[in-house]
């Protein structure tokens, strides 16, 4: 019998390792990526990773890792998978350690660990502020191996397009396009592994890579795929804002000692560094003295909204407050921090050794994605799904750190089941679906080249992401929410009039984007639709005029599908797994 063959799309953390694991078992691999693997979005990690080996002697355990994540995410998470990520997050950390990840280490030789928030413990593993840069390298060296012995071939500067369905509704295969000749193609596999991040372009400006739009998974639930818990968007708390982008400014400040303050007098013009101790406000420290800075990513943001909207105390009357590392000595900064450090002079032009730096939230991270099993396959038969791009780990908010482990921990469970699933699996009838998908592409192709309306995609895109910022990310009214789906269904209604301004058949990145345009536009709808419908503030959810958890109403599941007749989102909602942790309220 011929080997599995499973496409895996994504080429971050979640994809390298199912890459790994489906080559170990004796499959054959197709991995695609919008860009080099070595720029996948995991690159950008800079903080840690997670696993409880208590190495410090704190009486850590993985059981105070699983409660930690399930109360961070107010118990939304299912609690069987999590449990099963923090139980298996030491090996995990062991197993990179031995890949020759250059983790940092005390003067004794263990792995050293940061705090990081919503802990008490030092659990975060580290390599200096590059650790997802050096994991990603890491895994890439492993998948280079099994490339070399013709177990993986790499398709880089392709995009995913939709996946082939058969008559069944069973995935076989996929299509997708060259981004250098513009060449639609179908790619025949017996599983499909969807690796493809999280959907930061929808809100304009986030901390995500620009290629992050949300497209392949929007693309599937308008497949028929169940996309989950839509509208738990993480804000981080601290970002370096920028004309272009934000950039992080990784939680990891905050765990090597980091302080987030604003000056206690409104338009105080004092250089931060000026200002004396006296008249600092370290209102994290006095609000939440237990965890201090390093409260939960939804509790630091509220929080500097709150200062700097309500109390007006924003640097210079900006939406700016100060995160300060100047009380700490520059030796141990350059070798915990240098890479974050380097980020902010490089694109601010201050030293963060010398002054405070000026910080404020940004998107961040999405909790919600493709529906998935406890075998991390979604509804469609044939289709997994790991990493960002599927709702499992995280709830109603992340914890900071979790991301990078439930990224490799969810490639390692989605690459076996896929061999698994692909074992099990009947011959396809006829071609499997493969002409019929290529056909509905190349038309969906040929009607956006020739479109010659007067919309500009990138003034579209703008809007969209001015307005789902404004509406659905830190604070949320309903009414403001339905304004902002209302607005989303008059972009869908311009983008039907778009205009390219280039019309090449090669390399023309205008149309790439256009085509994840319209379902970055899908996908907002369904984050903001699952808003307005859930009536309680849980997590990094947070609605003023309902701002108590509900669980008796609310403790569930949200799951969109796509219905084609009204061209939106159809809702249902499922029972969240809590047999292990009961419902408690979420204070620190």
């Amino acid at each position: 019998m011929a080997a599995p063959k499973i496409i895996v799309v994504g080429g971050g953390l979640a994809g390298l390792a199912a890459v790994i694991k489906i080559a170990e078992a004796g499959g054959t691999v197709d991995l695609f990526s919008i860009v080099p693997v070595k720029r996948s979005h995991s690159v950008c990690a800079q903080g840690g990773i997670n696993a409880a080996k208590n190495l410090k002697g704190e009486g850590d355990t993985t059981d105070k890792h699983f409660d930690d994540t399930i109360y961070g995410g107010d118990f939304l998470a299912n609690q069987t998978p999590v449990k099963a990520m923090c139980e298996a997050a030491p090996a995990i950390i062991d197993l990179l350690d031995r890949m020759g990840v250059p983790f940092n280490r005390t003067p004794e030789g263990l792995l050293d660990f940061r705090r990081f928030g919503g802990t008490l413990y030092h659990r975060t593993a580290f390599a200096g502020a590059t650790t997802g840069q050096q994991l990603l390298y890491a895994l890439d060296e492993q998948v280079r191996r099994y490339e070399s012995e013709g177990k993986v071939r790499k398709f880089e500067g392709w995009e995913f397009l939709s996946a082939v369905l058969d008559s069944t509704g069973t995935a076989r295969g996929i299509c997708a396009m060259d981004l250098r000749s513009m060449e639609l193609k179908t790619f025949p596999a017996d599983a499909i592994i969807i690796a493809t991040g999280g959907n930061g372009a929808i809100f304009g400006k986030s901390t995500n890579s620009v290629v992050c739009t949300g497209s392949a998974q929007s693309a599937l639930y308008q497949q028929g795929a169940f996309y989950a818990n839509g509208e738990f968007i993480q804000v981080h708390p601290t970002c370096i804002p920028g004309e272009d982008k934000l950039r992080l400014m990784s939680e990891s400040a905050r765990g090597e000692g980091g302080r987030v303050w604003v000056p206690k007098t409104a338009g105080d013009k004092r250089a931060g560094k000026a200002i004396p101790e006296s008249e600092r406000w370290y209102f994290l420290e006095e609000w939440y003295p237990k965890y201090g800075n390093l409260v939960p990513r939804d509790v630091a943001t509220r929080a500097i909204h709150k200062v700097v909207y309500e109390h007006g105390l924003g640097i210079d009357g900006q939406p700016m407050v100060y995160l300060d590392l100047t009380h700490i000595d520059k030796e141990t900064l350059n070798r915990k921090l240098e890479g974050i450090l380097e980020i902010y002079e490089k694109f601010v032009g201050d030293d963060p050794r010398e002054v405070p730096m000026k910080i404020f939230p940004g998107m961040h991270y999405t909790m919600g994605g493709l529906w998935v099993d406890y075998d991390q396959m979604t509804n469609i038969p044939g289709i997994f799904a790991a990493g960002e791009a599927e709702y499992q780990y995280h709830g109603a908010n992340r914890l900071g750190a979790n991301s990078l482990m439930s990224c490799i921990y969810g490639g390692f469970q989605a690459g076996p089941n896929a061999i698994a699933y692909a074992k099990s699996l009947a011959a396809a009838t006829g071609d499997g679906g493969h002409a019929q998908e290529l056909a509905r592409q190349s038309t969906l192709n040929k009607q956006l080249i020739s479109s010659s309306g007067t919309e500009n995609p990138f003034r579209i895109w703008r809007e969209l992401g001015e307005t789902m910022t404004a509406n659905v990310t830190v604070i949320r009214y309903n009414d403001r929410i339905l304004k902002t789906d209302a607005k989303i269904v008059e972009l869908l209604e311009r983008y039907r009039n778009i205009n390219l301004s280039d019309k090449s058949q090669w390399a023309n990145t205008s149309f790439a984007f256009t085509r994840q345009l319209y379902n970055m536009l899908q996908i907002s709808r369904v984050v903001a639709q699952g808003a307005a419908l859930r009536d309680e503030s849980r997590g990094a959810h947070y609605k003023p005029d309902f701002p108590d958890r509900d669980d008796a109403n609310f403790l569930k599941t949200t799951k969109a599908t796509y219905a084609a007749d009204t061209n939106a989102p159809r809702f249902e909602y499922e029972a969240v797994d809590t047999q292990f942790i009961a419902p408690r309220p979420r204070k620190y």
